[in-house]
């Protein structure tokens, strides 16, 4: 079985553009109304023609969902992310109590999208401060293994 998770948008091209630039994304299936990238994700405009959904019916922010990214290079995506005037902060960089920094923001349909540093490097920057694979796996409430699987990537 293949999963694909699909979002309505208000304008394909702008969703389209959007994904491209910030996220390097690139669209494997155009369809007009539809495009698939090639991590996955979907994106639907007109998606009451497609469902049978009123316009009137549909949310103007979805707060129950979140498109989720990892990012290698955190702090180069934030200062690019800050770059754009095409978002809406939920919340500035925060780190979890398991030491992973995120940013979440809206996309330019309202679309809640969290951006994590990928939990590698989060494992690396306890090394640098000095941390033990132990006392790593302890701040993060995992175990060693767990640790060394993150390491590997």
């Amino acid at each position: 079985m293949k999963f694909a998770c699909l979002f309505a948008v208000k304008n394909i091209k702008c969703t389209r553009t959007f994904y491209e630039e910030l996220f390097n994304l690139k669209v494997i299936d155009d369809f007009g109304r539809n495009i698939v990238f090639d991590c996955g994700l979907a994106f639907q405009q007109d998606f009451d023609w497609l469902t049978g959904i009123s316009k009137n019916d549909m949310k103007n922010k979805e707060n129950n969902c979140e498109i989720v990214f990892e990012e290698e290079h955190f702090d180069n995506f934030v200062c690019r992310l800050k770059l754009r005037n095409d978002i809406t902060l939920l919340h500035d960089v925060v780190e979890h109590s398991w030491g992973q920094r995120v940013i979440r923001f809206y996309d330019v349909d309202n679309h809640l999208i969290e951006v994590g540093e990928q939990m590698k490097a989060v494992v690396e920057r306890f090394q640098r401060d000095g941390l033990s694979l132990e006392e790593t796996a302890t701040k993060m409430e995992v175990t060693v293994d767990d640790v060394q699987r993150m390491l590997r990537g």
